[in-house]
């Protein structure tokens, strides 16, 4: 494995002495991309807060993103938290916008706040309206992919991609790397109705024009004869087809909630937050053979050995 760390001050790179191990974390929702580890610094290394970070192995561009927190050990080695450019996301913001994709909304706010984009897929919905007060980048990104979830069943992922803000669908993101039981050491899993599991939507609208209540109902009889009525409500705006709406919301949620997380698989430095893998368990009460979405991971690298912890989801999976 050829892993290769680069810090820049100014106009110089550093390829610093790296101790121990090196961490790069991913999550699917409201989380920047995180680089960790360690330096054993020198007489000519300078490292600073905001100095960007690069990482590659095997030749694979993995990480760039801007060093945030540094801690000095006893050991005068100094303990690095690196950030990918999605960290600037935690900024609030007050936005009221119209007729735009999610696609549309990142691009305006990486406009507003000199931020790299790549590739953004066009999401093929148009958000009515929104207005979004005094509330984080990430959220106001979420809560636009999140309509176009609930309206069109269609996942998203918004992730950086070396520098420059991504957003593709996850049935684009899928790999061929196979989860089964030789390749994950351990998992744990778990399974509930208790927690984002509806058998029954309802959806209501106050129509202006009729001067009345508009209501769209979605049900599983079955699931409600077997769990009772777990019921997700939601009032609808302005633009919103209530109909497709709820259908695509039971779709979403009309099951069981089955968590699986997976330590110290394989490492394989194409996985990150947000793709699709094949999945192959024996999980005891339930046999899992289908794609899965990553809603975490943590790659680890140390001493020529290359790990990594997953959480799932997929069919009946939900983190």
């Amino acid at each position: 494995m050829k892993l290769e760390l680069y810090t820049q001050h100014g106009e110089t790179v550093y390829m610093p002495c790296i101790k121990e191990k090196i961490t790069w974390q991913t999550e699917r929702k409201g989380v920047p991309g995180t680089l960790t580890f360690t330096v054993i610094p020198d007489s000519t290394l300078m490292l600073e807060e905001g100095d960007p970070v690069m990482l590659k192995v095997d030749d694979a561009n993995l990480f760039y993103g801007f060093v945030f927190k540094k801690k000095s050990k006893e050991d005068k080695a100094i303990e690095v938290t690196a950030y990918d450019q999605l960290r600037y996301l935690k900024n609030k913001d007050t936005y009221v916008y119209s007729n735009k994709t999610a696609g549309e909304v990142i691009q305006m706010i990486a406009d507003d706040f000199n931020m790299q984009t790549g590739v953004l897929e066009n999401t093929g919905y148009r958000i009515a309206s929104r207005i979004e007060e005094n509330t984080t980048l990430f959220d106001i990104i979420q809560n636009a992919l999140d309509v176009t979830m609930q309206n069109t069943g269609q996942i998203y992922v918004l992730y950086d991609d070396f520098g420059k803000i991504a957003l593709k669908n996850i049935a684009s993101m899928q790999l061929n790397l196979l989860i089964d039981n030789e390749t994950a050491k351990s998992y744990d899993y778990t399974s509930s109705i208790d927690d984002n599991t509806y058998n029954r939507i309802k959806l209501t609208f106050d129509n202006e024009k009729t001067g009345k209540r508009d209501v769209y109902i979605a049900q599983d009889s079955n699931h409600m004869n077997a769990w009772g009525v777990l019921q997700y409500f939601e009032t609808l705006q302005e633009g919103e087809n209530g109909a497709a709406k709820a259908d695509a919301l039971l779709s979403l949620y009309n099951s069981k909630t089955r968590n699986l997380s997976i330590s110290n698989a394989l490492g394989d430095n194409k996985v990150r937050a947000g793709c699709m893998l094949p999945v192959i368990l024996d999980l005891g009460d339930v046999q899992v053979k289908n794609m899965m979405l990553v809603e975490k991971c943590k790659h680890t690298f140390n001493d020529n050995e290359h790990y990594m912890d997953l959480t799932l989801r997929g069919g009946e999976f939900v983190a």
